[in-house]
């Protein structure tokens, strides 16, 4: 797997340093722990509220809940705002619950059999009952959100689910299309991607009836570390590891959608037909990686990724800078971030 602009193949990190990661993130996020725990307790508990049938599949889709991003970034802008309250818990579980139906139609679209180093719900139930899962949790997570006593939470949360399917419609409606794929690629992560973020930090902030621009600064924080974050998850799809990943990768190439990596070397090939040398990339890596991965370092691919993933991060530290008080937390997530694409790509 390719790492860097100069190296061919990547091993996976060592152990001290992914357990240094680990410990970071451990300790960045050890201050929300309990809040966490009690936004993981309430998601099981509406899993409950299914038919026993259906549960079965809710339950096994909430094990694929990760490092819980969304949630925490809800606890952190509460923090920042003037602490985490009960709504903060109820408004983390209805995002999550959003996130994880993307999830399951993600996998469905990307016929990715892999996640979090489990078979997807489409691979071991088949794409009927992850369809149909999916749905639930998405009509799941606004009937929470209608339970507000005013609308404008119920209305956040639908704007933020239309705002990500729509996000979902573009990318794979305009699939192998490389006029405009720039430009696309990031209106579709600020869409399917930071969106959610965005919600994140903005409820966190709405719940304790921050100002309107502590309210607006937190969002932009969320939309730009969304941005960099799937950054990050593209250039893993394409150059990680997947044991490392503990998911399926190489899926978007598969699939047609034109991320970062792939866009940048399409626009690198100036003296070739770039619909000729994405069908050659397409065919070459019917028979491995390599092909793309000497296409990366001759154009010095993770590099440039690299460069638009930090400035994301630039531009998330400065809405943070917007705010009036202090947010050590949140500039921490930040330096996960760098943290963990120097670990998985280093210079």
């Amino acid at each position: 797997m390719l790492a860097t602009d100069a190296d061919a193949t990547r091993s996976k990190p060592p152990d001290r340093v992914r357990d240094e990661l680990k410990q970071f993130w451990d300790h960045l996020s050890a201050p929300l722990r309990p809040f966490l725990c009690e936004v993981s307790e309430d998601m099981s508990r509406q899993v409950d509220a299914f038919e026993p049938e259906v549960a079965e599949f809710a339950r096994y889709a909430l094990e694929n809940q990760g490092k819980q991003l969304r949630p925490l970034l809800v606890g952190l802008s509460a923090q920042a705002t003037g602490g985490t309250q009960i709504a903060h818990i109820r408004i983390a579980v209805i995002i999550e619950m959003i996130h994880l139906a993307t999830l399951v139609h993600d996998d469905i679209m990307d016929h990715a059999d892999v996640r979090r180093s489990k078979p997807t719900l489409a691979n071991r139930w088949g794409n009927e009952i992850a369809v149909m899962l999916g749905d639930c949790l998405f009509a799941h997570a606004l009937k929470l959100a209608s339970d507000f006593p005013t609308v404008h939470v119920c209305r956040f949360v639908s704007e933020s689910t239309r705002t990500v399917c729509s996000g979902e419609i573009i990318q794979n409606f305009r699939k192998n299309h490389i006029d405009g794929a720039r430009e696309r690629y990031f209106k579709v992560i600020a869409m399917k991607t930071a969106e959610l973020f965005g919600l994140a930090c903005d409820q966190g902030a709405y719940h304790n009836q921050a100002p309107d621009s502590v309210r607006t600064s937190l969002r932009q924080f969320g939309i730009h570390f969304g941005t960099a974050y799937q950054i990050f998850d593209d250039l893993l799809d394409l150059f990680g590891n997947e044991d490392e990943a503990g998911k399926s990768l190489g899926t978007d190439l598969e699939t047609g959608k034109l991320t970062l990596p792939i866009i940048h070397i399409l626009e690198s090939s100036q003296n070739r037909d770039s619909s000729a040398v994405l069908k050659e990339i397409h065919q070459n890596c019917q028979n491995g990686p390599q092909y793309l991965h000497q296409l990366a370092r001759e154009f010095h691919t993770v590099a440039h990724c690299r460069n638009a993933l930090e400035n994301q991060l630039n531009l998330a530290k400065s809405a943070l800078n917007q705010i009036p008080h202090p947010a050590t937390e949140l500039h921490g997530l930040i330096d996960f971030i760098v943290r963990l694409t120097e670990t998985n790509f280093p210079k």
